[in-house]
């Protein structure tokens, strides 16, 4: 199997894991920092992130993932996840699905109203955007 056929399938996996507090797949909500495949290997490295460093379940999750790809991709032998704090995460690094899944849920864009209000705050406290 190619690297870009197992990249597809390992995305396809973390598509279907979904944050325990926010309704939004970990791929979707930008969680996945950095995604390596090997063919050589048939293995999977993944740094990824969380949304607040103080998530109760941050070594769960990563366990779960790495569980997860490893049930549902059989070729595969090895997966890692690496919990990594920086950058810390914020709404930005949300997809364009998982934007529109956010406004199907709450009826806005969060990201957009998460930077209106750091453009505003920062306006107020003299800071240049």
């Amino acid at each position: 199997m190619s690297e870009a056929v197992l990249k597809e399938k390992v995305i396809e996996v973390l598509k279907k894991i979904y944050d325990p507090e926010i309704p939004v797949s970990i791929y979707d909500l930008g969680l996945i920092y950095e995604l390596n495949v090997s063919e050589e290997d048939r293995a999977v490295s993944i740094k990824m992130g969380v949304t607040t460093p103080l998530c109760p379940v941050t070594l769960y999750l990563a366990s779960y993932v790495e569980q997860e790809l490893k049930s549902r991709i059989p070729e595969l032998k090895d997966a890692k996840v690496e919990v990594v704090f920086d950058p810390p995460w914020d709404p930005s690094r949300i997809t364009p699905a998982g934007r529109e899944r956010l406004k199907q849920i709450y009826g806005y864009d969060v990201v957009a109203e998460m930077l209106a209000r750091t453009r505003s705050t920062r306006r107020e406290s003299g800071e240049q955007d």
